[in-house]
């Protein structure tokens, strides 16, 4: 096998933008995914829209491309508070595929990192196994795109201490065969707060979103319809502590929800797979009953069905890897510029907690930018860091883990591969 220029280990929402606008810019990229399909969060765990930001359009060739990809497959839509990354996670499976075919960039998936040899702050080549692949690849350059950090663990590279609460999990599910027409109405007749609750008409189908927590940080309308489930032994508490619904483009009838919150005894190591499995086991009897909540409570729900349980849990954080630099949370405060900034967001600090009235978003930031030396791994020369992995502390990547800033930095360390290859 060829030796590669950029290899990019997972094909998750900061791997795709790395190998796509790589190969775009012509370095010979291969993607290592260990699912049948790249995306990620976006495709395995569910997770949509990207939340909105004020980019500033600061590395977002690859963002605009998939979103003019997904429309070609009617995959997308513009929501009506202006927020473009409204995407279908099935047909962003598509979407992808076709877009590294357009660029050139080579996938292998049902694949896994197990090994690498390096020397000398170099990562020389990465050994992949399969069912039936056994072989190293070798590279110039290689990112870690893994979400956990799993490339620099397998190389030693130094992984930050986390000394806060670990942030809970989600598993994300659908809903189908709602009517959407009376379900809107009754929503807007029931909260009238627009900062939480809206519905559009756009391409003449109807699309909504509406939010409820057991936080007391507001007046949620929702609450009291909530309570009387858990009086009536529908759900409990805790199946209640966080619940966000949107729809999906070229899906009517259908919701994403953005729940359940999975909170255990003790806070959930995402490294831990003996808990992981336990709260997954835990997290599909809250869909369960969530489901019937809603098919109970919510007028359009009477016919309503699970139509899809994400294959992946939302993590919000677990590795975080040393880089040249750490990014902190008074990097974020500060409005530092840059002059050449990896990403510009206006994202708050968005930390999630196990417990009832603790978690905080934290909106008064300022545009924040980020630098490239977060991306460069401090251990080796040509590894590079693209995702929730990035190297910060944990206030500041609660920020950065955003969908949008993930792309960004995976395109940011394509770009700066393709430079120091000359192909730029």
């Amino acid at each position: 096998m060829d030796k590669y220029d950029l290899v990019v280990c997972g094909g998750g929402t900061a791997g795709v933008a790395a190998g796509y606008i790589g190969a775009k810019y012509g370095l010979k990229t291969l993607i290592i995914e260990k699912n049948i399909h790249l995306g990620g969060t976006i495709t395995s765990a569910l997770v949509m829209p990207a939340m909105k930001s004020n980019t500033k359009d600061i590395n977002c060739e690859f963002y605009n491309d998939f979103i003019s990809e997904l429309k070609n497959f009617n995959g997308n839509i513009t929501y009506g508070d202006g927020n473009s990354g409204w995407f279908n996670p099935e047909i962003s499976k598509i979407a992808f595929d076709s877009l590294m075919e357009k660029s050139g960039c080579d996938v292998l998936y049902n694949t896994e990192i197990i090994s690498a040899i390096s020397a000398n702050n170099l990562v020389k080549s990465a050994c992949v196994i399969s069912k039936t692949l056994s072989l190293y690849i070798e590279s110039s350059y290689f990112v870690d795109a893994t979400g956990d950090g799993n490339f620099s663990a397998i190389l030693k590279n130094k992984i930050l201490e986390n000394n806060f609460s670990r942030q809970p999990m989600t598993l994300r599910f659908h809903v189908s065969g709602i009517d959407l027409n009376k379900f809107s109405k009754w929503l807007l007749d029931t909260d009238s707060d627009r900062n939480v609750s809206t519905v559009y008409e756009i391409d003449n189908q109807i699309h909504l979103s509406t939010a409820c927590t057991w936080d007391s940080d507001r007046h949620w309308a929702l609450r009291p319809i909530f309570e009387r489930g858990i009086s009536e032994g529908v759900i409990t508490e805790e199946d209640a502590s966080y619940f966000q619904i949107f729809t999906i483009p070229a899906m009517p009838g259908t919701i994403s929800l953005n729940c359940p919150r999975v909170l255990l005894d003790n806070e959930l190591d995402p490294l831990d797979q003996f808990a992981v499995s336990k709260a997954l086991i835990k997290a599909r009897k809250q869909i369960w009953r969530l489901f019937s909540f809603m098919k109970r409570y919510f007028p359009g729900f009477e016919n309503c069905y699970i139509s899809n349980i994400a294959d992946m849990l939302g993590i919000r954080e677990s590795r975080r890897v040393e880089g040249k630099k750490i990014y902190t949370k008074e990097d974020i405060m500060s409005g530092r510029t840059y002059e050449n900034p990896v990403l510009h967001s206006d994202y708050p600090i968005d930390i999630h907690s196990y417990k009832k009235d603790a978690s905080s978003l934290q909106k008064d930031v300022i545009d924040y930018e980020l630098p490239f030396e977060c991306l460069m791994a401090s251990g080796f020369d040509n590894l590079f860091l693209a995702g929730r992995n990035i190297s910060s502390d944990f206030s500041s990547q609660a920020a950065l883990r955003i969908q949008t800033s993930c792309f960004s930095m995976g395109e940011a360390v394509a770009k700066h591969v393709a430079k120091l290859l000359g192909k730029i």
